[in-house]
């Protein structure tokens, strides 16, 4: 297979629907300590496309690469939701071989692991997968990752029709408790980053109340840090009696709309302020241009007893169609690589929603 890739500068990464392979989201994690790369690439499409037709023209790309600190003199590169140019099943393992190999003389040297949070549909189960993934490399180096770092599985709504006909899609409970948070009379407002204060304390509340891992005060200080002119971002708060019950962040990437990030309070559940906050976010997204709406993490299918079960029947009622993606694979650089694997498994909390 001929690959290529050069490097570039982070702020020339093309727009995509996938705000994690965006500039800005190269911005937020580089103001965190990652180190980030960006680079162009091509394939020739008969090497990566098994359709009939396929011809030896180039088709092209780009990446955007974290690399970050796992110990004193050791690095791991991380892809979150990339590449976004997604081969054939059969050339998949192949594709990402070459892709690796190609970016470790692009890498730091101390650089132990790649690892990629691909955003390609799955279609079969992982087991059979890292058979199909490593068939017809030279190295068979490709595995799944112990831990995931973003949510693999998704729900998508179309927001191109009108306001109505998305309403009349959503789970009849779902409408209902958006109409009797409205006749409460929870009103939901625009933030800015002196509110910050306020979704911070209901991000904890909500990570206590659920037992997950969160991020620190300064990941969300640094969204608003980074943002840049291309990217939508704001921060959106409901409240009732003038009491803050619930806020999320929402982005536009492209056409795609996302909801980031939530937090509710553990007080005035009945209020149903979560389902106004939502139902307000699709209609600013919609408003605003985008064409889909990503809801951001659910559950695996049949996986009840999953930690995200619950936000994700509250998630699923809003509609929308279930995208199951491949999750995080990994290729390792060095020997190191292998051992830090060895670590990692023993000591995975897997990936959190924030």
């Amino acid at each position: 297979m001929y690959l290529k890739i050069e490097q570039k500068s982070e702020h020339e990464l093309f727009s995509t629907p996938l705000l994690q392979q965006t500039a800005f989201w190269s911005s937020v994690k580089k103001s965190l300590g990652f180190n980030p790369k960006a680079f162009n690439l091509w394939a020739r499409q008969r090497d990566i496309l098994d359709i009939a037709g396929a011809s030896s023209a180039y088709v092209m790309d780009d990446v955007l690469v974290l690399e970050h600190p796992v110990g004193i003199d050791k690095t791991i590169a991380y892809v979150p939701y990339g590449p976004l140019l997604c081969p054939s099943e059969s050339a998949q393992g192949v594709f990402l071989e070459n892709l690796s190999e190609a970016l470790r003389e692009k890498l730091s040297r101390s650089c132990i692991l790649i690892r990629y949070d691909l955003p390609w549909k799955r279609e079969e189960e992982q087991g059979s997968q890292t058979i199909r993934m490593n068939w017809g490399t030279v190295k068979h180096n490709i595995r799944p990752s112990s831990s995931g770092q973003l949510p693999t599985t998704t729900t998508i709504l179309d927001l191109r029709s009108s306001a109505d006909e998305i309403l009349s899609r959503m789970h009849p409970k779902t409408r209902y408790n958006i109409r009797l948070a409205l006749s409460k009379g929870v009103k939901v407002r625009r933030g800015t980053v002196e509110d910050l204060d306020i979704f911070m304390s209901l991000y904890e509340e909500t990570s206590r109340r659920n037992r997950i891992q969160s991020h620190d005060r300064a990941f969300f200080q640094a969204l608003y840090q980074s943002h840049e002119k291309d990217a939508f971002f704001e921060l959106l708060i409901a409240s009732l009696d003038g009491v803050d019950l619930s806020a999320m962040f929402l982005s536009l990437s492209d056409n795609r709309a996302t909801y980031l990030y939530g937090a509710s309070s553990d007080s005035m559940r009945n209020s149903m302020s979560t389902y106004a906050l939502q139902y307000q976010a699709i209609l600013d997204a919609k408003a605003s241009g985008a064409l889909e709406y990503d809801m951001f993490g659910i559950a695996p299918k049949d996986a009840t007893e999953h930690k995200l079960s619950g936000l994700s029947r509250f998630k699923l009622g809003f509609g929308g169609s279930i995208l199951d993606r491949m999750g995080c694979w990994d290729y390792t650089l060095s020997s190191q690589g292998d051992d830090y694997l060895l670590a990692e498994q023993a000591f995975s909390n897997a990936y959190h929603l924030g």
